[in-house]
């Protein structure tokens, strides 16, 4: 089914841009966020494949991400401070509620957006979130790329002018995301990943035990850096979730339908369930 595609922007109270991209109409809302590092269009199947279903959905490039500015200061990067993108992203489109979703990185900002504004999440989409049990594995991964950003810019600067000059249109699409991924500027690039490895990197597990709305939690076997111990952590402590195991890492990006069709029943569920509560409340008065 094709669905209308629009891209946005809106500018934060920091005067740095933010670029996103809306699919579908209607009044029921999904935001997905990318993992770390990667662009907003590594969400487009999956985007496509909600909005196809009467979802009105919305992709985001968090700050210092994909289209967006990059400021290369790290104070301006935390996952707090990504969450707080997100509520200003609803305010802008004039969406009450919504469904947020992301990937790694980005799953841990949907939880600091229920913990932070748990009025503006109607439910949760995480997969591979990145908490106690991958913390080491995620220094070895990151602290590498952010002293090579900040050391040695011209290893960075140099995959990025060599990856820049391929056509995206001409190559898988996956490919493609993991060029746009490679599109970094050393500053900014050591700011991010400096601002999440040494900020907030997820609600504690106290304040995720509080948060209350329906959650779909997917976890990736044999992932070293998105544990499945802590998708399956993280589904214990969330009072309304469930927990879909990944046949493999990249099953969501190779062979989606299965996942893609958990995503659309759980996200129309939430919708559902609210509108039901609402017809409740007004009978009762």
């Amino acid at each position: 089914m094709l669905v209308s595609e629009r891209i946005g922007q809106l500018f934060l109270d920091t005067g740095d841009r933010l670029e996103y991209t809306e699919y579908g109409g209607g009044d029921r809302w999904v935001v997905l966020l990318p993992a770390p590092l990667m662009p907003r269009r590594m969400q487009q199947p999956l985007a496509r494949a909600l909005a196809g279903d009467g979802l009105h959905v919305v992709t985001l490039d968090l700050l210092g991400h994909g289209r967006s500015d990059r400021p290369a200061d790290p104070l301006a990067y935390s996952v707090t401070h990504f969450a707080e993108q997100v509520v200003a992203l609803l305010d802008h489109l004039g969406a009450e509620q919504a469904v947020v979703g992301g990937v790694s990185l980005g799953g841990n900002v949907a939880l600091e957006v229920a913990a932070l504004a748990p009025e503006r999440v109607r439910g949760l989409i995480v997969e591979g979130p990145v908490l106690d049990n991958a913390l080491t594995t995620g220094l070895l991964v990151l602290a590498p790329l952010m002293f090579a950003a900040r050391f040695v810019p011209f290893t960075v600067a140099g995959v990025r002018k060599v990856t820049k000059v391929v056509p995206r249109g001409l190559v898988p699409f996956w490919v493609g995301i993991g060029l746009d991924a490679c599109n970094q500027r050393p500053k900014s690039m050591a700011a991010v990943v400096h601002g999440v490895l040494f900020g907030r990197m997820a609600p504690s597990s106290s304040a995720r035990r509080r948060i209350a709305v329906p959650a779909l939690v997917v976890g990736h076997p044999a992932d070293p850096l998105h544990r499945t111990t802590d998708a399956l952590m993280l589904a214990d402590e969330l009072p309304g979730s469930r927990f879909l195991k990944a046949h493999n890492v990249l099953e969501w990006r190779v062979a989606p339908d299965r996942l893609d069709a958990a995503a659309v029943a759980f996200a129309q569920e939430c919708w559902d369930a609210a509108g039901a509560r609402r017809r409740g409340r007004g009978v009762a008065r």
